[in-house]
C-alpha cells in the first residue's frame, strides 16, 4: 500500500520520537536529548539516544538509527503498512483511502509546490534586475545586504498588474494553478485575474522541509496599505499552523538549546544576522496553539520577544492566555520585553548581538508575566480588592490542565500572596513581639529551622514554595563566608558551592535530580556542566574519581579546575570527597534553599522595577524598596542549623 508523503509527514509531526520509543525503552533526559539502554543489545551503559527536534533516534551500540517508522518495524517486527496503520491510530489520523482521486491530489499537490517555486525564482530575479532598484535600496537601508537577500530568498514583485501571471503562463502554468496557490486576485466581478503581489518586497514562506508554500509582501509605497500582505489560505498554506523561518531555525534551535519568537519577517532576518539563527515569527496573527506545538518540538521553553510598548505587552498577555491550558511537562514559555519604542530589528541594528543577548537573558518566566499583568497599577488597600485578586489568581491556575503543574502554580501564587500581603503565620509571630515586617511581606529577620524538611530526600510537592516563603536556615559561619559574597571569576560562589558538592559527592546527584535540573545558573559554562552531571546521574559505581574522569574526557577539566581553585569552597571540610554524604547533603539543602529564595527575590525585583517604570506611584516604589530590603537581609542572614555536623564529629555551627 502506498501512503502519500504528506500523510507520513503529518504522523511524524504529531508523534514525538520520544513518545513512541518510550513504550519500549526507559528514557532519561540528557541535555536536549533523551537516552536509554539499547533495545537491540544487552548493555549497562546507555548508548541509545532520541532527538525529538531531529525526529530521529540513534543506537550507537548496534549502529542503527532512523525515524519512528523504522523504530517500530525494528522492535515489533511489523511491515511498513502495519507500522503506518498503528502510528496513524496513535496520532489520531484516519488512514487515507488510496484511490485514483487521492493519487491525483498528491500529484496536484506536488505541482502546486512547483508553481510556488517558479514564482519565488521570478521574484528573486526581479529584485536583482532593473525594476528592483527601489527594493534593493529599501533592503540596504534595513541592513539586509546581498548575502542575506540570497540566504532568505528575498525577492521583488514588479508593479505591473500582470507581470507574474504572464511569466508563469509562458512556462505552461495555468491560471487555475496560480489562483489555487494564492498568486492571483480573482472573483466573479474580475474579468481577468491579476497579480496579488505588486510593487512589494517579497519574503518566501516555507514549510518545515524548506519548500515554498506562500509569500509575504512588504509595500514600498509610504502610504501603501496593508503594510504587510500574506498569501491567502491555500491547500498548502494555513497561516496559523506555520512559522516563518521554521526550516532554518530547527537545526539552530537544537544546537543552541532554545528558540526565539519575534513578530515580523525583517525582525527574524535581523536577529539571524546578529547571531541568533534560532529565530521564527508567526504570520501576521497572534500566536496559535498549532504554532506553539511547533515551537515545543524545537525547545521546552521558547522565548517570545515582544516590543516594550503597551501594544507589545498586550500581545505578550494574549500569547500567555492562549498557552496556559497547553503548558505542562517540558512545555512552557518565557517572555522578553524590549526597551520601549524598539523592536528586535531596531535592537539588532543599534546594539548588535550583545544588546539582544542582554534582553533574552532577562526573559521572564510565564508565572512572572502573569504576576506582572495582574499587579500592574492595581491598588490592594481594601480587603475586597485583595480578595478579587486572590480569586483571579485561582481562576488563572485552574486554566492549567496539567495537574502537577497546576499544583505548583497554586503554591507559587500562595507564596507570592503571602509575600505581598503577609502570611497569617507570620502575623501571629509579629503579634507575639517579633520584629516588624515590611509593607508587603513577612519579617525579613524571621528565622526558621529545616525541621521535617531536612529529613526528606529532595523537594516534595509544595516544599519549594514553603522554603521560599520562609527565611532559609544557614549556619552562622557559612552565611559569613565568601560563599555568599559577590561572584568570583564570573561564577557566583553559591553556584560554585552546589556544583562542587555534586562533583565531590556524586551520590547526591540522583537524589536531587529535579532540583538540580531546575536551577537557574548564571553562565552557559555552568549550565553545560550541570547538564553533563545530570546525564551521568545514576551510573552504577560512579564515585568522585570516576565522575572527574568522565567530565575531563568530555572537555570539562578547565571548569573543574576553576571550581576547585576557589579557596573559599575547597577549604571547607565538607567539600572533601571523604566527608560524609549526609553532612554534604545538609549543606547542599541549605544552598539550594538559599539559591531558590535569592532567585525568586531577584525576579520580584525585576517585576517591581518594570511596574515602577510604567507607574511611578508610591505603592510601586514601596514595593521595590521592600524587595531590596529583603535581598539585603538575605545576604546577611545568620541562623543556626540544630545539630549540624554531628554525623562526622564536627561540632554544630562549625561551618
Amino acid at each position: 500500500m502506498r501512503f502519500p508523503p504528506s500523510f507520513l509527514e503529518e504522523i511524524k509531526a504529531r508523534l514525538p520520537v520520544s513518545e513512541v520509543v518510550r513504550r519500549r525503552v526507559k528514557l532519561m533526559k540528557s541535555g536536549r536529548e533523551w537516552k536509554g539502554l539499547s533495545p537491540f543489545n544487552a548493555e549497562k551503559t546507555p548508548s541509545f539516544f532520541v532527538n525529538d527536534q531531529k525526529m530521529a533516534w540513534f543506537d550507537f551500540s548496534s549502529g542503527k538509527n532512523g525515524n519512528i517508522f523504522d523504530f517500530v518495524m525494528a522492535t515489533d517486527g511489523l511491515s511498513f503498512p502495519e507500522t503506518v496503520e498503528r502510528l496513524a491510530a496513535d496520532a489520531g489520523l484516519p488512514l487515507p483511502t488510496v484511490t485514483r482521486e487521492t493519487e491525483e491530489q498528491e500529484i496536484k499537490r506536488a505541482s502546486l509546490h512547483e508553481v510556488l517555486e517558479q514564482a519565488a525564482l521570478f521574484f528573486e530575479t526581479h529584485l536583482h534586475g532593473r525594476l528592483g532598484q527601489r527594493a534593493r535600496t529599501y533592503l540596504d537601508q534595513r541592513g539586509l545586504g546581498l548575502d542575506t537577500q540570497k540566504q532568505f530568498r528575498v525577492g521583488y514583485a514588479p508593479a505591473e498588474k500582470y507581470a507574474l501571471r504572464d511569466a508563469l503562463a509562458a512556462k505552461g502554468i495555468t491560471v487555475e494553478a496560480m489562483i489555487e496557490t494564492g498568486l492571483l486576485i480573482h472573483g466573479d466581478e474580475i474579468a481577468v485575474p491579476y497579480d496579488k503581489f505588486r510593487d512589494r518586497v517579497i519574503f518566501p514562506i516555507c514549510d518545515r522541509s524548506g519548500r515554498v508554500i506562500a509569500f509575504g509582501g512588504r509595500t514600498l509605497d509610504k502610504d501603501g496599505q496593508p503594510k504587510y500582505l500574506n498569501s491567502p489560505e491555500t491547500p498548502l498554506f494555513h497561516k496559523g499552523s506555520v512559522l516563518y523561518n521554521h526550516h532554518r531555525a530547527r537545526k539552530a534551535a537544537h544546537e543552541r538549546g532554545g528558540v526565539i519568537v519575534v513578530e515580523g519577517y525583517v525582525d527574524v532576518i535581523s536577529m539571524s544576522n546578529a547571531g541568533f539563527p534560532q529565530c521564527v515569527a508567526p504570520l501576521g496573527t497572534a500566536l496559535t496553539p498549532d504554532q506553539c506545538e511547533l515551537l515545543w518540538k524545537m525547545a521546552e521553553e521558547p522565548v517570545l520577544c515582544f516590543d516594550g510598548d503597551r501594544a507589545g505587552r498586550k500581545a505578550a498577555y494574549r500569547a500567555m492566555d492562549m498557552a496556559l491550558p497547553l503548558i505542562g511537562n517540558g512545555r512552557s514559555l518565557r517572555f522578553a520585553l524590549l526597551p520601549d519604542g524598539q523592536d528586535p530589528d531596531d535592537l539588532a541594528r543599534s546594539g548588535g548581538g550583545g544588546a539582544i543577548q542582554s534582553v533574552i537573558g532577562q526573559a521572564l518566566p510565564l508565572v512572572d508575566l502573569i504576576w506582572m499583568r495582574e499587579t500592574e497599577g492595581v491598588d490592594f488597600h481594601t480587603p475586597e480588592r485583595r480578595a478579587a485578586f486572590h480569586r483571579r489568581l485561582g481562576e488563572i491556575a485552574r486554566t492549567i490542565t496539567d495537574e502537577t503543574l497546576r499544583h505548583y502554580y497554586q503554591a507559587e501564587f500562595k507564596t507570592r500572596l503571602d509575600t505581598l500581603f503577609g502570611a497569617d503565620r507570620a502575623v501571629q509571630v509579629r503579634d507575639r513581639g517579633a520584629p516588624p515586617r515590611g509593607q508587603f511581606g513577612a519579617s525579613r529577620f524571621e528565622t526558621s529551622r529545616f525541621g521535617g524538611f531536612g529529613n526528606r530526600r529532595g523537594f516534595g510537592p509544595g516544599d519549594e514554595a514553603k522554603s521560599l516563603a520562609a527565611a532559609p536556615s544557614v549556619s552562622t559561619s557559612l552565611a559569613r563566608s565568601a560563599l555568599f559574597r559577590p561572584a568570583t571569576a564570573g561564577l557566583p560562589p553559591r553556584e560554585a558551592l552546589i556544583l562542587l558538592l555534586l562533583l565531590n559527592h556524586p551520590a547526591l546527584i540522583e537524589t536531587y535530580l529535579e532540583d538540580i535540573a531546575a536551577l537557574e545558573l548564571s553562565t552557559p559554562e555552568a549550565a553545560k556542566f550541570r547538564e553533563k552531571l545530570l546525564g551521568l546521574a545514576g551510573r552504577e559505581g560512579l564515585d568522585h574519581h570516576g565522575l572527574g574522569a568522565e567530565l575531563a574526557q568530555s572537555g570539562f577539566e578547565p571548569f573543574q579546575r576553576k571550581l576547585e581553585s576557589i579557596s573559599a569552597l575547597a577549604s571547607h571540610w565538607y567539600m572533601d570527597p571523604k566527608a560524609s554524604d549526609a553532612d554534604a547533603e545538609e549543606v547542599l539543602k541549605q544552598a539550594l534553599t538559599l539559591h531558590h529564595k535569592a532567585r525568586a527575590l531577584h525576579r520580584e525585583l525585576q517585576l517591581a522595577e518594570l511596574a515602577l517604570g510604567n507607574d511611578a506611584s508610591e505603592l510601586n516604589l514601596a514595593r521595590l524598596k521592600d524587595i531590596q530590603e529583603q535581598l539585603s537581609a538575605l545576604s546577611g542572614m545568620e541562623a543556626a542549623v540544630e545539630g549540624f555536623g554531628a554525623l562526622s564529629g564536627h561540632p554544630s555551627g562549625s561551618l
